[in-house]
């Protein structure tokens, strides 16, 4: 398992759906946007995978609504990456309001060449840059 990665995350009128409560698109955006942040957060930027020739996509999400985040909390979105293999990783997630889990959550990524979409190795590089001993 690799370091948390945690981003804060103040709740708008924009995030609330029709129910009162924050949608369950806007909870995925946030996750989302969690990963690209850790990545980034290591050195790994778009033009970094680009330079290595691949990325990750997702190939799998499954999450728990534990809670419902309501306009005006303050969250904080917590990830890590909790497993590797040959050409993917699981990362997992979870919301917090204070103490209180709201979402906790998995993605399948692969990783996949850029020229071809196809799955490949994750490189050394990647690995490193996450902590992960290879």
């Amino acid at each position: 398992m690799t370091p948390v990665f945690e981003l804060t995350r103040a709740v708008d009128r924009a995030d609330i759906d029709q129910v009162g409560h924050v949608g369950n698109l806007e909870y995925l955006k946030w996750l989302l946007a969690a990963a690209e942040a850790h990545s980034a957060a290591v050195g790994l930027t778009w033009d970094r995978y680009r330079a290595l020739g691949g990325v990750f996509v997702v190939r799998r999400h499954e999450f728990d609504y534990l809670g419902a985040a309501l306009e005006g909390d303050e969250l904080l979105v917590r990830t890590w990456i909790s497993s590797t293999a040959r050409a993917s990783s699981t990362r997992e997630y979870e919301i917090l309001r204070g103490p209180t889990r709201l979402l906790r959550g998995t993605t399948l990524w692969a990783f996949v060449r850029l020229d071809t979409g196809r799955p490949c190795r994750i490189p050394e590089p990647v690995l490193s840059a996450f902590g992960i001993e290879t």
